[in-house]
This record gives C-alpha cells, sequence and structure tokens, in this order.
C-alpha cells in the first residue's frame, strides 16, 4: 500500500464571492495563520506594522479600480476563513513581505518561492505537442497547506490549480492556456496589483497573448517570470519586473528553461539579488545540460521527471530536500502536456511522490484533434 500523501483537491463553483467562500471554508486553518502578521515571522524591512498596512491598503485600493471581481473573490475567502478581508489582502502581498533569498534568515527556511521551469515544444517532444515541467520549493511546514483546486465560474474558462490557499503558484485554464513560472527579485517594487494576485486574473483570460498582458499590467507592483503555453501549441517566457519586461519563445532546441534569476540581457539590471542570482544559476545550468545530455531523441514525460528529480548541487539540486528540519525543499512538481489538457502533480518531491493527475472534462486541445470543437465548458464573455 502506498502511505504517501496526495494533495488534496478541491472543485468549488458559483460567483466570484462563491468561490472564494467555499476556498476560505476549505483552507481556513491555513489563512488564520497567514494574517496573523504579527506573530508570522514575516520581515518588514524596518518598518512599522501600521506603515506596512498602510501600503496594503492602497494596493487594495488600486487592485479594486482594475479587478473588482478579483477583490470580491478574496473578500468571500475571507469570509469563508472568518479572517479579517484588508489582513488577507495584505498577506497577498509578497511586495510588501519577502525578504531576498540571500538574506540571513533562509537558513532557517525563512525564505520560499524558489521553482524550477523546463518547457519543451512540440517539434521537440514524443507526441508532437507542448510539454511543462515544475518543481515549487517552500518551506517544508508548506506542503501540508499546498492544495489544488477546481474553480468553476460561469462565463470564465473552468479554472485548475497548484498553490496554498487561495494562491496560485500554476494553472491552466479550459481555454487551452498553461501557466507556470518563476520567483525573481526585482528592484523596482512598487505600490500597486500584487503580483501574486494578477496570476488569478491572468488563468481567467483564453489566449496566451492576453495572459502575458494581464501579467503586465500598467498598474502591477512587481512581477514573475512566467512561462506560458497553449494548446495550440505556441509558448512564451515573459522575465518582467514592476516597469519592464523582456519575452521570447522557445530556443532552437525547443526549450524554455528558467529559475529564479533574470538572465536576457535586458533585465539583468533589475536584479535585487546577485548572490543569489548565482545559486539559482546552478539550478538553470543543470536542467540546461541535463536536457542536452538527452541529445536529439525527443523528450517525453518521463525525461522531464528525471530532470525535475536530480539531486546535483546539494542546496542548489532542482529536487530540494531540506537541509534541517524546517528548511526550504520541493513542495509539490507537475507535469503538463499542454494539448491534452491532462496535468500530472503530486505532493512533495518529485523522487518520492505519489503521482496525481488532472483531466479537463473539456479542453480547447480537443478541437485540433477532432473533438468537441465549440463546445468550451464556460460561456463565451
Amino acid at each position: 500500500m502506498d502511505e504517501r500523501r496526495e494533495m488534496p483537491l478541491l472543485r468549488v463553483s458559483g460567483s466570484y464571492r462563491e468561490v472564494g467562500r467555499q476556498i476560505g471554508e476549505a483552507c481556513a486553518d491555513t489563512l488564520r495563520g497567514a494574517v496573523d502578521l504579527e506573530h508570522a515571522g514575516i520581515p518588514r524591512n524596518g518598518r512599522t506594522m501600521d506603515e506596512v498596512l498602510a501600503d496594503a491598503s492602497r494596493c487594495r485600493v488600486i487592485t479594486a479600480e482594475h479587478f473588482a471581481w478579483l477583490v470580491d473573490e478574496l473578500n468571500g475567502v475571507a469570509e469563508g476563513a472568518g479572517v479579517d478581508p484588508e489582513l488577507l489582502f495584505a498577506a497577498s502581498i509578497e511586495e510588501l513581505w519577502d525578504e531576498r533569498p540571500s538574506a540571513p534568515s533562509e537558513s532557517a527556511g525563512r525564505t520560499q518561492g524558489r521553482c524550477t521551469d523546463v518547457l519543451v515544444a512540440g517539434g521537440a517532444t514524443s507526441t508532437g505537442r507542448v510539454l511543462v515541467a515544475h518543481n515549487n520549493d517552500l518551506a517544508a511546514s508548506s506542503e501540508g497547506e499546498v492544495i489544488a483546486i477546481e474553480r468553476d465560474v460561469p462565463g470564465d474558462p473552468l479554472v485548475f490549480s497548484l498553490g496554498v490557499g487561495p494562491w496560485i503558484s500554476v494553472g491552466w485554464n479550459s481555454s487551452g492556456l498553461s501557466l507556470t513560472g518563476n520567483e525573481v527579485s526585482p528592484n523596482d517594487d512598487r505600490i500597486g496589483i500584487p503580483r501574486l494576485l494578477l496570476v488569478r486574473a491572468q488563468l481567467r483570460e483564453r489566449d496566451l497573448a492576453s495572459a502575458a498582458r494581464a501579467g503586465l499590467h500598467p498598474m502591477r507592483a512587481s512581477a514573475y517570470n512566467t512561462v506560458l503555453a497553449s494548446a495550440d501549441g505556441s509558448a512564451l517566457n515573459v522575465e518582467a519586473s514592476a516597469t519592464d519586461h523582456e519575452s521570447w519563445a522557445p530556443d532552437e532546441s525547443g526549450a524554455i528553461i528558467h529559475t529564479n534569476h533574470y538572465v536576457s540581457g535586458r533585465m539583468t539590471g533589475y536584479e535585487a539579488d546577485r548572490p543569489y542570482a548565482i545559486r539559482s544559476a546552478r539550478r538553470l545550468d543543470r536542467a540546461r545540460q541535463l536536457l542536452a545530455e538527452h541529445g536529439p531523441a525527443p523528450v517525453d514525460q518521463s525525461v522531464l521527471m528525471t530532470i525535475l528529480s536530480d539531486h546535483q548541487n546539494g542546496a542548489d539540486a532542482i529536487c530540494r530536500h531540506p537541509a534541517a528540519e524546517g528548511g526550504t525543499k520541493t513542495v509539490f512538481w507537475c507535469v503538463a502536456d499542454v494539448a491534452s489538457g491532462r496535468i500530472g502533480y503530486g505532493l512533495g518531491n518529485p523522487c518520492d511522490s505519489r503521482p496525481q493527475s488532472y483531466q479537463f472534462p473539456v479542453w480547447a486541445g480537443q478541437a485540433a484533434a477532432g473533438g468537441a470543437a465549440g463546445t468550451t465548458r464556460a460561456a463565451g464573455r
């Protein structure tokens, strides 16, 4: 009998408020801890709590002006969990709380958010379809809080995501969109729409270009490096900060590989944590090496799982195990066959995890495969 834990799957439906309320009820314990800002050990960079909360309030006002539905959903989460909606919004703003990865407290597991992404375009895969792989590193204590959520809001694409509570790390929608990516450390953070919440807005879009634009909203507080793919076979990497970005398609080998530092010439000047960029580059170089060693042979999901499970470079390995109790580790992984709408994923390290899978009931890629064209589950918008 396989005693390895499975990631729970929560299916929610209804209006944004109703969907949020259901998520809040299911994740109440996690959220009550997240909003206890005074005792959560969250850094404030020498500022008072009142100063930070004032900035959070300004971010909330801006977000409500541009994405009222998103704030409505998060208010529903707060209702369901029985927490203060303003504190929950404040807890959603990484730009106000995050320490740089190279900060001394990383040794105690305080720093989170490290990820590795490998995308291989259809021309280089065994199926001729885009494959996307992702490892997500967080504090080891977060592993029990990771949840898979299916959101079904009338008029929107069906969304499937992985993350902690309502906060999405990676996700897909029934319009054929795939979104993964990496946290970077930009030096131009500002008051605006939190990048963590913009991910939810991106997954409401129906095509790759629209999702990219949503993540680059002019009022964004900051940005991630985002790896986007579509059921039509297209793929794009968007490396961004609060004020600038650089985008590129798969390279000559058909790959997009990214970790947690800026790599494009245009964006390297925005790097705020150069010591950690050296460590992030070890994972990037190792993933590139492993893919190159596979040679010209077509890539399949087993090849990507081998890369995700690699342990070379110790604390900077792609498959990260905690060096000490409470340290940072790989808390979940996923490999998606984008055109088929099928996502494989698992809780914990990919080298020793119980595989799970999710299949979209109706998927945009079915049209190209001769399936039910024009019968997407969500209504047009």
